[in-house]
């Protein structure tokens, strides 16, 4: 129970604060959810991994449908992913997890120490 409410706490949280700050600002809502939910190391780090995840994921593929995939069909020609969209919003996703994943493993080492 605890897993799910940090992974959907971390990926509004994170949501939220997009709205206002940098991209970065992903690693402070999960590092601060995982100093207010303690877990073990491993949940804490997929709560963050998987909630980014999700929600980069599920951000990009509303982005992509609301125009057409003209946008993301030309960006995914630049890079070698053979035009593919649906790659471009898995590495879309896979930038900001790891960032969400270490900054919530830190929040929780945090909550140990102190």
């Amino acid at each position: 129970m605890k897993f799910v409410t940090s992974l959907l706490l971390t990926a509004l949280l994170s949501f939220v604060l997009g709205l206002y700050l940098p991209w970065w600002s992903i690693a402070i809502a999960a590092f601060l959810v995982a100093v207010l939910i303690f877990q073990k190391p491993l949940f804490a780090f997929l709560s963050g991994f998987l909630g980014l995840f999700l929600l980069w994921s599920l951000f990009a593929g509303i982005v992509n449908s609301a125009n057409e995939g003209i946008l993301a069909t030309r960006v995914a020609a630049i890079f070698p992913l053979g035009g593919s969209t649906f790659l471009l919003i898995l590495v879309t996703a896979l930038i900001g997890a790891p960032v969400a994943g270490l900054a919530a493993l830190s929040g929780r080492y945090l909550r140990y120490i102190v």
